[in-house]
């Protein structure tokens, strides 16, 4: 061995001493030592541009925070959610209005076809990469450096995730560095199904059959092909895996929510189409598999076309929408340990929690349940659709906000409606307009007009009886006043009519002003608008509380047909206010109660008032202003109602219930205007109102027979009881009330008032007639004229039925009372000094008539024969002729009050035709003296 490395060595030492590998070794060495300058240069270069690399991507994300693991996750699964409506019942209506239609789903509830789909087509590698696939990103830079034509893209699904759900869309280095390390830095907080499961619920997808933007697997699938996640084919889960790239272009759905045309369609089918030939490539899919699913027709698995809830039931959907908005806003203010109560009273605080409210009713997924009855509430709408007799509609020119162009617009009349279940407080069903489309106000929760004499129960025939004030048949005065201090003068609706004394359920019936203007100042002095803030009444100002006129529907503020309504169900649940409500609870995306209507009962009348009221309006249905509405039902049941106008017809009202339910109904325009306009072609208005009424009922009464066609009665309480009074005076029967047939009968709360007073209503009394009002007589007045032996009113009396307000208190008893013979004791008529002017007489066959004295105080007319003989005397309220006999003149003289008699009228001849044997005799001397000879026959032919 020592010898062959001798050799060797000696071999070595000869081959280096030649002259070539001298040259070579120089030549190898210099390439050596530059080729290790090269290495250093790019090692030195590499290093510098990665420093420069590091150090800018450091300052692209140094005002990016630290998150912690709780905070990234929470953001990470922090998915907006559309909120969903409910009818009663569980009846879906639809989802709530937003930008973003989301449902939340998990990875189990998703098809594996789905996941496999996404993996092959938008992160192959997502199994293996640590959030970022780093070739993916640097091919990505150099493409965006050299302005590339072709852009790959190198988000992995977590990239996606993070911009979505923490970061932004903005295109910049910035965005994509933080995209980076987020992606880095979630991967470790959350397993690969976590991310998988969130990137599924959180990526958008286009749009839906309703022309919605939907994001989430779930919503994609039930928006695009009417199917949960799971059940997705292998054609379908493709066509969706493939959106996401190019949402608006793939979708198959315009923003009407119509399909689109075979030509926009196609790119959406050509990337479905590359999806499975990634999936194919992938080894999802077999070739056969593939085979079949690219000759699918796609198309024909489109969801039909469907109306947004909003569409469809825009009132309802909106109304829901404010009201769930409200109960949001109070929770998160009492979360804040602010009280509700302070949201009606402050502005900004309420701006403030409304808005975070809006924000968690659209984003949360809430599910709001609300009280509409389905079959109720499609029945009162295609009833009001139908309906004929509204009222004419007007148009106008107007100027388009967004065109500048001159449009008409249309002024229809308006509607609301509301039925409300009286023991629960539950809202069954509403009309809110009559085109959504026309105008959005919902006139039967938020539109505020005067209720008219809607009222009249409400704040006096109700309060007066709970006072103690009146009973059911207790007389209240229909005279009109004027106020002193500011020429208030109010009047029927029957502007010149004056019912005088009349029992105050009659009054009710039909709707007398004055009874409800003049009872309502008895009892102004106590407040009673106090009853109407507790019945719900949410704009009362101070006036409200002392202007007479309130009593009549003369609220400064007005109130919505759901106040009113909810106010007459007060009287039918005995008394006890139940707040109207829409909502019966709120559910959060795990199926939490969040909110829960709880009724709250406030006491506002007794039982017994209550069946008063109920009771005497029973009667304006059976012969009062509703008999028409009655009359419009095709079934019976136990009710009880109030119409109500305003002036000049500018709103008409019908408010009814019975045990069960109430309806109230409104008509007007929305620009006050009378609706008495085209009343031969569509009624009065008042006849209107009764007719929707009534109409509407029958439509409910076929939606729920049992509900609204109740055979239940309204109970007597015990203490209401049946007493007999004066029927002029509201006390116990006198014996001269008994005499004059005036002892009526009805309802009292025997806790607060029964008729137990004697009546000091009628007194002895002498009268005279003049203009048609009954006055004392005088000493002087002649008694010819003068009606004895009956009785009137006394003084007191008559102060005190007038009471404050005054008024004439010979309309207290008109001409068809039972005293239209007797006299107010007290009204005297102040009379002139002067004798009554002349009249002027005239016969006309054995008639004698004379015209109507000029002078205002004659109390009756006597008539004389030529010769001054009396012939008789007349009294004013027994007319101006009577009958005479021929051959006979007259004239007629005026008497006064005082019995000053007037001037003679003139003679008034009766033409005197003798009889026929008197009329030949003085021809035949005719004849004889003319010497004329007439033939035998003359006499005939005379």
């Amino acid at each position: 061995m020592k010898e062959w490395i001798a050799k060797l060595n000696t071999k070595i030492e000869s081959l280096i001493n030649l002259k070539w590998m001298r040259v070579l070794r120089i030549t190898g060495g210099v390439i050596w030592n530059l080729a290790l300058l090269f290495i250093i240069l790019l090692t030195t270069f590499t290093v510098f541009i990665g420093a420069i690399g590091a150090g800018y991507f450091a300052s692209l994300v140094k005002d990016e925070p630290l998150r912690s693991k709780e905070e990234m996750r929470e953001q990470i699964l922090n998915y907006e959610e559309t909120s969903e409506l409910f009818f009663a019942n569980d009846i879906y209506i639809g989802k709530l209005r937003t930008d973003l239609d989301r449902r939340e789903t998990s990875l189990s509830a998703v098809s594996p076809l789905v996941v496999n789909a996404v993996l092959s087509t938008e992160d192959e590698y997502f199994r293996e990469h640590a959030g970022i696939v780093p070739k993916a990103v640097l091919r990505g830079l150099l493409q965006d450096v050299t302005n590339s034509a072709t852009q790959t893209g190198g988000s992995t699904l977590t990239q996606q995730l993070i911009k979505n759900q923490i970061l932004t869309n903005e295109v910049s280095y910035e965005r994509k560095a933080k995209e980076i390390l987020l992606a880095l830095r979630i991967e470790k907080f959350m397993t690969k199904q976590e991310i998988l499961e969130a990137y599924l619920n959180i990526i958008p997808y286009g749009r839906n059959a309703s022309g919605r933007n939907i994001a989430g697997i779930e919503t994609a699938a039930n928006g695009i092909f009417g199917v949960k996640a799971s059940e997705l084919t292998l054609p379908q889960a493709a066509f969706i895996a493939g959106i996401p790239q190019a949402p608006y272009a793939y979708t198959p759905f315009t923003q009407r929510g119509k399909i689109k045309e075979e030509k926009a369609l196609k790119p959406g089918i050509d990337r479905m189409k590359t999806v499975l030939y990634r999936m194919k490539e992938a080894g999802y899919i077999s070739e056969t598999d593939y085979n079949e699913a690219i000759a699918y027709d796609i198309t024909q698995d489109f969801r039909k076309p469907e109306t947004r809830a909003e569409d469809k039931y825009p009132w309802l959907t909106y109304e829901l929408e404010n009201r769930a908005k409200k109960i949001i806003a109070e929770q998160l203010a009492e979360k804040d340990g602010i009280d509700p109560a302070r949201l009606q009273e402050e502005t900004n605080l309420s701006d403030k929690y409304m808005i975070l409210a809006d924000r968690a009713v659209r984003s949360n997924g809430y599910r709001i349940y609300s009280t509409i009855d389905k079959e109720m509430y499609d029945a009162m709408q295609e009833t009001a659709k139908n309906f004929k007799y509204y009222g004419h509609t007007y148009t106008a020119t107007e100027i388009d906000s967004e065109t500048g162009e001159e449009i008409n617009v249309e002024m229809p009349v308006q509607v609301g409606s509301i039925m409300i279940d009286n023991k629960t407080g539950r809202i069954l069903s509403f009309i809110g307009g009559r085109d959504f489309e026309v105008e959005e106000t919902n006139h039967a929760t938020r539109a505020y007009r005067s209720n008219g004499s809607t009222m009249k129960p409400l704040l006096a025939y109700g309060p007066a009886i709970e006072y103690g004030e009146i009973g059911a048949g207790s007389p209240v005065v229909d005279v009109k006043f004027t106020r002193t201090y500011d020429d208030y003068s109010p009047k029927n609706y029957i502007e010149n009519e004056e019912r005088g004394i009349m029992p105050a359920r009659e009054a009710l019936a039909h709707s007398q002003n004055l009874t409800a203007l003049r009872l309502y100042d008895s009892i102004l002095n106590r407040r009673p608008a106090t009853f109407l803030e507790k019945m719900g009444f949410s704009r009362l100002i101070e006036v409200d509380y002392t202007n007479l006129a309130t009593s009549i529907g003369g609220l400064t503020n007005g109130t919505t047909v759901e106040e009113n309504t909810n106010a007459y169900a007060t009287f039918a649940n005995g008394g006890k206010f139940i707040d109207a409500y829409m909502i019966e609870k709120i559910e959060d995306l795990d199926g939490n109660i969040i909110y829960q209507h709880e009724v709250e009962p406030v006491d506002v009348f007794t039982p017994e008032t209550s069946y008063i009221v109920t009771d005497m309006l029973r009667d304006v249905l059976d012969y009062g202003t509703g008999a028409r509405a009655k009359s419009t039902l095709k079934f019976s049941s136990d009710f009880a109602a109030k119409t109500g106008t305003t002036q000049d017809y500018k709103d008409v009202w019908l408010v009814g219930y019975n045990p069960n339910i109430s309806l109230g109904v409104w008509m007007g325009y929305d620009q006050p205007r009378s609706l008495s306009t085209f009343n031969n072609t569509y009624y009065q208005p008042s006849t209107r109102v009764n007719l929707l009424w009534g109409t509407l009922m029958n439509s409910m009464y076929d939606a729920n027979p049992e509900l609204v066609g109740t055979k239940e009665t309204f109970k007597k309480p015990a203490n209401v009881v049946s007493e007999s009074f004066c029927g002029i005076s509201g006390l116990a029967p006198s014996e001269a009330c008994s005499s004059a047939g005036l002892v009526r009968s009805d309802l009292f709360n025997r806790n607060v008032f029964l008729p137990t007073a004697p009546d000091d209503s009628l007194v002895s009394a002498t009268s005279v007639i003049i203009e048609g009002k009954s006055y004392s007589a005088l000493p002087s007045t002649p008694e010819e004229f003068v009606s004895n032996g009956g009785v009137g009113l006394s003084e007191a009396f008559v102060n005190r039925m007038l009471g404050s307000l005054g008024g004439d208190p010979t309309k207290l008893l008109p001409n068809n009372s039972s005293l239209s013979t007797s006299t107010v004791s007290g009204a005297t008529f102040q009379a002139d000094e002067a004798p009554p002017e002349a009249v002027i007489a005239s016969i006309e066959g054995k008639t004698l008539t004379w015209a109507k004295s000029a002078s205002n105080d004659v109390v009756g007319y006597r008539v004389f024969s030529a010769d001054g003989s009396l012939v008789t005397s007349v009294k004013n309220e027994d007319g101006r002729r009577i009958p005479i006999t021929n051959g006979m003149n007259y004239y007629v003289v005026a008497v006064d009050i005082t019995g000053k008699q007037s001037a003679h009228s003139n003679i008034a001849e009766t033409v005197v035709v003798p009889p026929p044997e008197e009329i030949a005799d003085e021809e035949e001397i005719d004849d004889e003296d003319d010497n004329i000879v007439e033939p035998d026959d003359s006499m005939d032919e005379e």
